[in-house]
């Protein structure tokens, strides 16, 4: 879920989607330097006509990176995505990359916690509760 700057964007797309996920950190040992997402390689190579194979990640890659720590609040990662129009969010404990949250894994979470609580109130109000 990692590529370095000097990776190509050709590369750097392959392993997207050969995970199957839109966005990787881009980074250099423990350091994180920024993101690549599918928006902008749809931005800055698609749309301008570059090549993903002769273009580096560093000349694309978003390097204001907003990160997450493991102890953040679902809400708290969705509120900052919705906020900074992010579908993705490095998740960063004691510096160094521990995992990266989509908002499809967000709303998975939240939907598999509602469907929990209906099967719930379903079992209580026909009686099948303890």
């Amino acid at each position: 879920m990692t590529v370095t700057p000097d990776s190509s964007v050709y590369d750097a797309i392959k392993t997207m989607a050969e995970r199957s996920i839109g966005a990787v950190v881009v980074a250099e040992g423990d350091e994180v330097l920024g993101m690549l997402t599918e928006r902008d390689y749809a931005r800055k190579i698609v749309l301008q006509d570059r090549s993903s194979r002769t273009t580096k990640v560093r000349e694309i890659m978003t390097d204001s990176v907003f990160y997450v720590r493991p102890e953040d609040t679902r809400e708290h990662c969705m509120a900052l995505m919705t906020e900074r129009h992010f579908r993705h969010l490095p998740v960063i404990q004691d510096k160094k990359l521990v995992g990266l949250v989509s908002i499809g894994d967000l709303v998975k979470d939240v939907m598999s916690e509602q469907k929990f609580i209906i099967t719930e109130l379903e079992r209580y109000i026909s009686g099948e509760h303890g």
